[in-house]
């Protein structure tokens, strides 16, 4: 197996902070009026990992986007319709409140490490891929599943 790069995997976990603080911030009621206070209701609780959580998924289209860019005939047009998957499953799944929206994310992360997988498999995404996104995704289904239930 081949080494994440170490600014891949920094970087990566740069990622992960906004729903390390949403998750904080449901978690410790001082964080979050701290939050609310210094930032606005934006960026605490819920709102800041499920608004994030719609935007990563989106971002991850493009990369996967830019994958199947290496490949040629009916394996590009595959991975491009599968790559644009996760933003339309983010635009289409995240209402209808805060735990459907969490539940609909969580699927959505799961979800585009079968991609993460085909694509490395492929050959169209590097060796270290998928260990990364193992890691991120870990993180970011953790930090997603403490949305409240009610």
């Amino acid at each position: 197996m081949t080494a994440i790069p170490r600014s891949a995997l920094i970087l990566g976990l740069a990622g992960v902070v906004p729903f390390l603080w949403g998750a904080l911030t449901i978690l410790v009621p001082d964080v979050f009026d701290w939050g609310l206070a210094s930032f606005g209701p934006r960026f605490v609780g819920p709102y800041v990992q499920l608004f994030y959580g719609a935007v990563i998924l989106s971002f991850m289209s493009g990369v996967l986007w830019g994958f199947a860019t290496k490949a040629e005939g009916s394996r590009a047009a595959t991975g491009y319709a599968l790559s644009t998957l996760p933003a339309l499953w983010a635009f289409f799944t995240t209402g209808g409140g805060e735990m459907r929206a969490a539940q609909n994310l969580i699927i959505g992360f799961l979800a585009l490490l079968l991609l993460d997988a085909a694509f490395v498999r492929w050959g169209l995404a590097p060796r270290w891929w998928l260990p990364l996104r193992l890691l991120l995704t870990g993180l970011v289904v953790t930090c997603l599943a403490v949305i409240p239930l009610a």
